[in-house]
């Protein structure tokens, strides 16, 4: 969208804003339709090509989608959730961090398969695409980034 997404966290309390070029605030994320918090510990964001902000939250150990003005989509949870990121066809790519493996979910929050390079991933953190259907990831134990093939474009 050009603007700037950035979680905060206070406390025990998580919330996204988002920011204009010439950082007003134009809005903030928090609660559900029920006034409950969407988030315990919100860390890192993407947002997609629909429109949807995508959050991983450390202590849910989930991945939580809402769509453009802030209403819950879905939760994708189970696994140590760390980084997130999108493509241009909209799957959302997200790191499991303690199960050494990404998951591909499509625009919907729906797995569609785990991503294990040959060789194996070590303390996955960092995740990015390349384009092309590749993206880089980074290991946090090791320091060492490594170029994966995700897609046959």
């Amino acid at each position: 969208s050009g603007d700037l997404l950035v979680c905060l966290r206070k406390d025990d309390q998580s919330k996204v804003v988002r920011y204009s070029s010439t950082g007003t605030v134009l809005q903030e994320i928090q609660y559900d339709s029920q006034c409950q918090p969407l988030y315990k510990w919100a860390y890192y964001i993407a947002e997609n090509v629909n429109g949807d902000i995508i959050v991983t939250d450390w202590k849910k150990n989930a991945v939580i989608a809402v769509d453009r003005l802030g209403i819950f989509r879905y939760s994708y949870s189970g696994f140590s959730s760390s980084t997130v990121t999108t493509d241009s066809v909209g799957h959302v790519i997200v790191t499991d961090y303690n199960g050494d493996k990404i998951h591909m979910l499509d625009r919907d929050g729906r797995f569609l398969r785990y991503i294990i390079p040959e060789g194996g991933i070590d303390g996955i953190r960092g995740v990015c695409i390349l384009g092309d259907g590749e993206m880089m990831v980074g290991e946090t134990k090791t320091g060492i980034a490594k170029r994966i093939k995700y897609l046959d474009e």
